[in-house]
């Protein structure tokens, strides 16, 4: 039996008192995390706003938990204007992106922020990555059990991005491969896998080179 029907065949993925046990967890390491790094943000967000015109942060709506959208939190990686701004994903040595912007995009710098959309309550530090409301709908079509996905919060790191698919998502297999990990995700989870896929998070930021 797939990931899919096994997902089908249960009320939820996750009971509520794991739910509770990963957003307390979330809530713990989120805060913990934002006070270790506060000055490492404030560094980056200087560097951010002399490295070329424009905000500190970028926002965009995105397809989270129980299909609702909320707005998510970067570091700005790309030239401020209305042509230039991400309606899609980044490519390699996509001409949109900054060199400041690069550099965030190497390391992951930019994703930081998203620990205030931890506290907020729209994403988890772990689960399936959120996209765009267009590319979101678009993938609910054309993968069977996409939306399952929507039934954890969406997360800053997630199985797929440890597990070789991380990065651009130009072909149609390439997303059915990430939604695969995501509900092997879902049915697997324990609280120790989060902290393992946590761990695992910092080996990727050193090595991967699928981020553009």
């Amino acid at each position: 039996m797939n990931a899919t029907r096994r997902l089908d065949d249960r009320a939820a993925p996750l009971s509520p008192a794991n739910l509770r046990i990963k957003r307390g967890c979330d809530l713990l390491i989120a805060l913990a995390a934002l006070t270790l790094i506060a000055p490492l943000l404030l560094l980056l967000a200087v560097a951010v706003k002399l490295s070329s015109p424009g905000p500190v942060l970028y926002k965009q709506r995105r397809v989270g938990w129980r299909g609702e959208a909320f707005t998510i939190f970067k570091f700005r990686s790309m030239q401020h204007s209305p042509a230039a701004m991400p309606n899609h994903q980044a490519t390699r040595n996509d001409p949109r992106v900054t060199g400041f912007g690069r550099f965030l995009r190497k390391w992951s710098f930019d994703e930081l922020p998203q620990f205030v959309n931890v506290l907020r309550g729209d994403m988890s530090i772990v689960g399936p990555r959120p996209l765009a409301p267009a590319q979101d709908e678009a993938y609910r079509r054309q993968i069977p059990g996409y939306d399952l996905r929507h039934q954890v919060r969406p997360g800053i790191t997630g199985w797929a991005q440890i597990d070789g698919c991380r990065g651009e998502t130009e072909t149609l297999e390439k997303m059915q491969a990430r939604v695969d990990h995501d509900l092997e995700y879902l049915l697997d989870w324990t609280i120790w896998r989060d902290l393992e896929i946590m761990r695992k998070t910092f080996k990727v930021m050193l090595v991967d080179r699928h981020a553009y």
